[in-house]
Parts: C-alpha cells; structure tokens; sequence
C-alpha cells in the first residue's frame, strides 16, 4: 500500500503532465484566466481521464490484445474520448449551465487535449495492471488539477497586480508558467519508487 501511495503522490508532484511532461499546455493556458473555469475544467479533465482509462485498458486488454489489432487503438482511443467529452458536455448543459457557459470552447478541446490520450498511453506503455493504471489516471489528473488551480489563482492576483508594460499579457504567464515549474522541480528526488 505504501508503494501506491508513493506512486500517487509522485505523479501529483514530481511527474506532473503539464509542469514536466509538458502535455496539457492547452487548456492549461487558456482555461486558467478564473478559477471557476480552472476548477471546472480540471473536475471535467479527471472525469474523463479518469473513466477513459478504465474503458480503454479494458478494451485494450480483452479486445485488442486477444485480437492483435495494436494498429487500432489510436482511433479507437480518440473515438472513446470523443465519446466521453460529448457525454460530459450534454449532462453539464442540462444540469449546469453556469458551468457550460463559463467553458465554453474549452469544453470540446478536452477531446484533443494531449494529456487526455496520453495517460491511457502511458499505462498501457509501461504495461500497469488494471488497479495501477486506476491510481495513475486519479494521481496525474488530480496533478492536473493542481497545478490548475494553483496557476489560476496566481494569474488572478497577477491581472489585480502593477505589471510593467513589456510583461503584460503572455510574457508574466509564460514567466510565472516557469516559476511554478522551478518549484515543482524541487519535489524531484523526495521520492524513489
């Protein structure tokens, strides 16, 4: 049990998707001007990385595999998420409108969102059993959704701040991007599995 919460805690911090692995930048960057967004998106995010790798290791597993169809699992991957993103999108429409609205675009961009098709990828790379690519998808989402609102909260403070004229806009968010990184960094070497 220690090693699953040593896994989990070091896909939270250390292999971050979007501060080390650099996947995620999109919504990352756009959907972070409020933390309303920040946090719908990151809830929305888990939601479907967190079903989409259930579903796919287990097509992978007693679909694929057994069948040795390997060359399809990028469109049927992609066709699983899609699916997801449009089922997430009708139930937030109907029952959260406020939420809907305040998403918007960003809503269908979870679909082509890297890190959504990265995470079952890399379970399935690095062969995790069904349990191990559950605490990855949990542990890189909540990641995700950590380093979301956490950067949203920063560029809110960052847009009430004096910011000299040269760094405004995506100069001071590529910067603070950056510092946030850094600090994560700092995490590197806490934990060796």
């Amino acid at each position: 049990m220690k090693n699953y919460f040593l896994f989990f805690i070091s896909n939270i911090l250390i292999d971050n998707f979007i501060l080390v692995k650099f996947l995620g930048l999109c919504p990352f960057t756009g959907a972070s001007n409020k933390l309303e967004m920040a946090i719908g998106m990151s809830f929305a995010t888990t939601f479907v990385v967190f079903i989409s790798t259930i579903i796919l290791w287990c097509i992978n597993f007693l679909i694929l595999s057994p069948f040795n169809l390997f060359y399809l699992k990028i469109i049927v991957y992609m066709l699983i998420i899609s699916f997801l993103v449009q089922f997430l999108e009708i139930i937030l429409r109907y029952t959260s409108p406020f939420l809907y609205r305040i998403l918007g675009i960003f809503l269908p961009l979870i679909t082509t969102n890297c890190a959504v098709l990265a995470i079952p990828l890399f379970c399935l790379y690095e062969n995790y059993s069904f349990l191990k690519s559950i605490f990855y998808a949990l542990s890189s989402s909540f990641g995700f959704s950590l380093v979301m609102i956490i950067f949203s909260s920063i560029r809110e403070r960052i847009l009430l701040s004096d910011v000299p004229t040269i760094f405004k806009g995506s100069p001071i968010v590529l910067i603070t991007i950056s510092l946030i990184s850094i600090i994560f960094m700092g995490f590197k070497g806490l934990i060796k599995i």
